[in-house]
């Protein structure tokens, strides 16, 4: 249960951090709505399953999979180029993540 909450948590990373960049300083009402909502889901989760999980791999887990979130998303909305370098370095991202996940 504890790494369900956790990569659920690290999706609402992705959301915040995407929400963030759109909310243009916290100008924009919706966006930054959204960023706070998600910012308290994914943080009370991330708070839960450290409590269940060794602090590092918890976090290390959790950033990752926001981080990794984030960068597909400003693939996918072309804010970013898409290069074989980066997809490569988001591969071997996913794969400590997973890594992680294994020896714990």
């Amino acid at each position: 249960m504890a790494w369900t909450v956790l990569v659920l948590s690290g999706l609402f990373e992705a959301v915040w951090a995407a929400a963030l960049g759109a909310s243009d300083g916290f100008r924009r009402w919706r966006p930054t709505v959204l960023f706070v909502v998600a910012l308290v889901i994914s943080m009370g989760g991330l708070a839960w399953a450290m409590q269940h999980l060794p602090t590092g791999t918890a976090y290390a887990v959790w950033v990752g999979i926001g981080a990794c979130l984030t960068v597909v998303w400003a693939l996918v909305t072309r804010q970013e180029r898409a290069t074989l370098a980066r997809i490569g370095l988001l591969v071997l991202l996913v794969g400590c993540v997973i890594g992680l996940k294994a020896v714990s």
